[in-house]
């Protein structure tokens, strides 16, 4: 019983990736243009780039699953208008799901505590987490929850998906 489990999960990390890591990206041009799209998509946001104590972006994360997924990108972390580090975001998920897709997601860190436990370097969001897919608008409501505020926007791909799991990041300062 165990192997089917285990063959399906290797399949599924060996399938996203190599994906996540052709999309990954540490450069700041491709954070900046990735700031920009969130500003244009939903100018609300802008209130969260100017009062967070800090953010982190993922300018390109990959993520693809059948019935196993993960998700994979990299980015930077800014406090204030500074870089401070890179960080990297890894996922794992079990349930329905099919497909694959590209998707940015930006964390903004509400205050001191809540920056230092991401760049702490071993930061989980759990599946209760969620993360607000921007829009014109959206951010207007939103508010931060346990300390972060997580948006995301779609760039292409077809996903299905009725599943459980979490997002873990790495951290390494500049």
């Amino acid at each position: 019983m165990k192997r089917p489990i285990v063959i399906a999960i290797l399949i599924g990390v060996f399938c996203v990736a190599p994906i996540g890591d052709l999309l990954a990206s540490y450069k700041e041009e491709d954070s900046a243009a990735a700031i920009a799209l969130f500003k244009e998509t939903d100018l609300s946001l802008e209130a969260f780039f100017d009062s967070s104590y800090g953010f982190a972006v993922f300018p390109k994360v990959g993520k693809g699953g059948i019935g196993i997924g993960g998700a994979h990108g990299k980015g930077l972390v800014y406090k204030g208008d500074e870089i401070v580090g890179r960080t990297s975001l890894t996922q794992f998920t079990v349930g329905l799901q099919l497909g694959g897709q590209v998707y940015q997601e930006v964390i903004f860190f509400e205050n001191e505590r809540s920056f230092e436990n991401f760049t702490g370097g071993n930061f989980e969001l759990s599946a209760q987490a969620s993360a607000i897919a921007a829009a014109a608008g959206v951010a207007a409501n939103a508010t931060y929850r346990h300390g972060v505020a997580i948006f995301t926007l779609g760039k292409g791909g077809l996903m299905y998906e009725a599943s459980v799991g979490g997002q873990k990041f790495s951290f390494t300062p500049l």
